[in-house]
């Protein structure tokens, strides 16, 4: 099995789990993960106030079932859970037609489809339901049953923590609220996962690396309400949504243009060769939002493929595994790759010796008839380095100046280092 078609079958194993921003689907979807990864798992109360926002009452689905005045059953979340309003309130009651309208959601330009809903702060209930069976809803009175539970409880949210050489830390998050949606976010989670346990099989980073598992908007305030002594270390952050669609990548910027994730992302996505979309940062979106508000103003940016809101499945029935792609899963992980080998690369050097050009020969590191075992480039890139090495420019931006590899780049700084001339 590939690593795109792995990464498929645990999206469909995902898949039918009622998720919300709290409640035991959640905690299954973490107890999965952490089948593969060593998560550390926090439970965050009812009532407790993490920044401007308070943790909400725990939500919990059992079934929710809308029969039609014959019997009939036009909604039942045991077959496919966005049928009811996310957060729905428990309710069991008999209906008329017009007392019954207002609480049913359709898409009248996608009259084939269920959309997904949601209420989490406003006590509400209703079921979402494809456009033609509402228009061919008539008088009568409808039997809704919504047998859920509302109350205190605690937001879950999970990090998985590996350690580098240094305490600086390289972040991805991705959300883990929404019920069965596969494009957004399961195609996240799963990527996040084939990442970080690409990370764990190597030898000890440079940087060090966290997975945050959260639900969206409010796992990711509650995280940084509980960690903001932690939020210094971070270097660089992504956040990973949308990532399994036929669709070409797409990166979007962290808040501040020149930040180094930036830089980063641009490098991996044009050395792939393939189309890319860049776009600048606003903020609206997933959760990069939150860690890029003003006060922490960390440096994330989000990678994606068909952005959120850009696909006709996004949000809708139709955003199932069969919209995924393996191969796109595969790529996906692959530029991520790229970008974390970028990170660990990247780095600032001073030239020991910057008056006038150090004598490379004498040191066993210069050689204009080449060699089999150096990369293309490489004797350049060692005049390259010591040139920009002046405290200012780092790997990537010699990189950009001189069209040569960040990684014959850092070969050769890793050679000046060892003859002390770096």
């Amino acid at each position: 099995m590939s690593r795109g078609e792995d990464m498929l079958a645990l999206v469909r194993r995902l898949y039918p789990i009622c998720r919300s921003i709290t409640g035991d689907g959640v905690r299954e979807t973490l107890r999965i993960i952490r089948e593969q990864l060593p998560l550390q798992i926090s439970e965050v109360p009812t009532g407790t106030p993490v920044l401007d926002w308070t943790i909400p009452d725990e939500w919990n689905l059992r079934r929710a079932i809308l029969r039609a005045p014959d019997g009939s059953i036009l909604a039942d979340t045991d077959v496919q859970n966005l049928h009811v309003v996310n957060y729905s309130e428990p309710l069991a009651a008999k209906l008329s037609l017009d007392e019954l309208k207002p609480h049913l959601h359709s898409l009248p330009n996608q009259p084939d489809l269920i959309p997904y809903r949601t209420s989490y702060y406003k006590r509400a209930w209703g079921f979402c339901l494809p456009h033609r069976v509402v228009e061919s809803l008539r008088d009568g009175t409808y039997d809704v049953e919504i047998d859920t539970t509302l109350q205190p409880g605690s937001l879950t949210y999970a990090e998985l923590f590996i350690p580098g050489e240094t305490e600086e830390e390289f972040v991805f998050s991705a959300h883990v609220c929404h019920p069965s949606l596969a494009n957004d976010n399961l195609a996240g989670i799963a990527v996040a996962m084939g990442l970080a346990k690409r990370i764990q099989a190597k030898p000890k980073p440079r940087l060090s690396y966290r997975f945050i598992f959260a639900p969206g908007t409010i796992g990711a305030i509650a995280w940084l309400a509980r960690n903001r002594d932690r939020t210094k270390l971070i270097r660089h952050g992504l956040i990973l949504s949308c990532l399994g669609d036929a669709g070409s990548m797409t990166y979007k910027r962290s808040r501040h243009d020149d930040s180094e994730i930036n830089r980063l992302c641009e490098y991996a996505l044009a050395s792939t060769g393939r189309p890319y979309t860049v776009n600048d940062f606003i903020p609206y979106g997933y959760d990069e939002r939150q860690y890029c508000s003003p006060g922490f103003d960390l440096p994330f940016g989000a990678m994606m493929r068909t952005p959120n809101g850009q696909y006709p499945e996004y949000h809708t029935s139709a955003d199932n595994p069969d919209l995924l792609r393996a191969e796109a899963l595969e790529d996906s992980l692959s530029v991520l790759e790229q970008i974390v080998e970028a990170a660990e690369a990247n780095q600032t050097y001073v030239n020991k010796q910057p008056y006038g050009e150090p004598q490379l020969g004498r040191r066993g590191l210069y050689n204009l008839t080449g060699g089999a075992t150096k990369p293309a480039g490489y004797d350049m890139a060692l005049l390259w380095v010591l040139n920009f090495s002046d405290g200012k420019h780092d790997l990537l931006a010699i990189a950009k100046k001189s069209k040569l590899p960040l990684a014959t780049l850092a070969a050769a700084a890793e050679a000046l280092k060892k003859v002390d001339l770096l």
